[in-house]
């Protein structure tokens, strides 16, 4: 009766475990960075449209008052 061994993928085993952690760590890598990056993208977004009704709502002020 023979035995079954994997001797030949003993010795990969810490590599492969080394290239699953690697691929583990790429993916939640670019999870934070995305999240990040459209945190920091929707605030200046939501600042320029809140810039624009400063500057439309003081159009109207001036526009206003010359029309006085």
């Amino acid at each position: 009766m023979k035995r079954t061994t994997f001797n030949a993928i003993g010795g990969w085993q810490n590599f492969l475990f080394c290239v699953g952690m690697y691929v583990v760590a790429l993916f939640f890598s670019i999870f934070v960075c995305s999240s990040i990056f459209y945190v920091l993208n929707s605030k200046s977004t939501k600042d320029t449209e809140k810039t624009v009704a400063v500057q439309s709502v003081t159009a109207k002020e001036q526009l206003a008052s010359v029309n006085h």
